[in-house]
């Protein structure tokens, strides 16, 4: 018979490589691929993100933690909530919040400029599928900064936002006048998701910010005119809509702001579908020096460009953007005409793309919430 102290280490030992498995299994759900069927995307999320319950030992800590303490708070224009306004409602939540606090958001139209300081995280804005509320302001940059112009600010780590639509009610620039931008949405937390959220603007709509900010986008509708997702977000948008309100002036869907070549940060669009009017709108262009944007799976439309990609007269930058298409569709997806450094991704190129490990999903993220209210 082994001694005591040798069975406890074979114990350990089983106990060790069991926990290894398991940790291993769920990263394994992560990494595995966007399926290339679109039709299969919603069974892939739903079969391999779980809700917390089910993520025993894999989840952030502080996250499962918050999640398990969750509370509703509800506004209602009405008053039959606890808050009339949003920005009361978070201006309930304490800072060092640790406990997950869900602001459901009834229907109507909410005129508020609102911010999410970074020392509240654990922040879910929550509206009705079926009766959307609108959280609009209009503010520009011209009176606030391009970045703070924003109708909602995101500055906390674990923010969530689902059935809304945010929008910036400022009217279309005209380029002829200063500051201009107008956001409708601000997101510099890390480790933030938006679902079935409409976000509505027109030069830089979508601030997707913050150069270690994993982000993730689903079911989301987003319109603007130039550069309207820009940022140095790394963020995975998937089965999305990007909606260009084109004319005679230039139109840019992103403008990633990546400086360099080692920074981890970047756009991927996924099984999404380019839509709007015009034509002549490019993917992106070369904002900062080592922009990185692939798009995978993506249906678009005439309103791109053929060359696809603008370096912003900056010819040095060819040679250190990343841009990136990998089995597109759609009369814009041509890739005749498309400019000499866009890469055309093979199989293996574009795998790191179309995982849900890319954002460090086995880590955080979370099917869109369902509150009982």
């Amino acid at each position: 018979m082994a001694p005591k102290n040798t069975c406890m280490c074979v114990h350990a030992a089983l106990t060790t490589t069991l926990i290894l498995l398991t940790a291993t299994v769920a990263m394994a759900d992560y990494n595995t691929q966007v399926p290339a069927d679109h039709s299969q995307v919603n069974t892939g999320f739903n079969n391999n993100v779980k809700p917390y319950t089910a993520r025993h030992g894999t989840l952030d800590p502080a996250l499962a933690t918050a999640e398990a303490g969750q509370k509703v708070i509800k506004v209602k224009k009405d008053g039959s909530g606890q808050f009339k306004t949003i920005t009361d409602a978070v201006n309930s939540i304490p800072a060092g919040n640790t406990k997950r606090v869900i602001v459901y958001i009834g229907g109507g139209v909410y005129n508020e400029k609102i911010i999410i300081p970074r020392n509240k995280p654990f922040v879910t804005f929550y509206g009705s599928p079926t009766n959307m509320p609108t959280l609009t302001f209009a503010g520009t940059a011209k009176k606030y900064g391009t970045v703070d112009s924003a109708t909602v600010i995101a500055e906390s780590d674990y923010f969530v936002a689902a059935n809304l639509i945010i929008k910036n009610s400022s009217p279309r620039p005209d380029g002829k006048g200063v500051g201009e931008q107008a956001l409708a949405l601000r997101v510099s937390g890390n480790k933030s998701a938006l679902f079935n959220c409409r976000l509505i603007g027109f030069q830089d709509t979508l601030c997707d910010d913050r150069g270690k900010g994993n982000h993730f986008f689903k079911d989301c509708f987003i319109e603007g005119t130039v550069d309207f997702i820009f940022g140095s977000g790394k963020s995975l948008y998937l089965n999305s809509e990007l909606h260009v309100l084109g004319n005679n002036e230039m139109t840019v869907i992103t403008a990633q702001a990546r400086d360099l070549a080692s920074e981890d940060t970047g756009y991927s669009f996924v099984h999404c579908n380019i839509t709007g009017t015009g034509n002549g709108t490019y993917l992106g262009r070369a904002w900062r020096t080592s922009p990185r944007v692939v798009f995978a799976y993506t249906s678009m439309s005439e309103v791109i460009t053929p060359v696809g990609w603008n370096n912003k007269n900056r010819p040095e930058r060819d040679s250190t953007v990343f841009y990136g298409e990998y089995k597109c569709s759609g009369p814009g997806s041509s890739m005749v005409g498309r400019v000499k450094y866009t890469k055309q991704l093979t199989g293996e190129q574009i795998k790191p793309f179309l995982s849900l490990g890319y954002i460090q999903g086995s880590k955080w993220l979370l099917p869109p919430p369902n509150p009982e209210v």
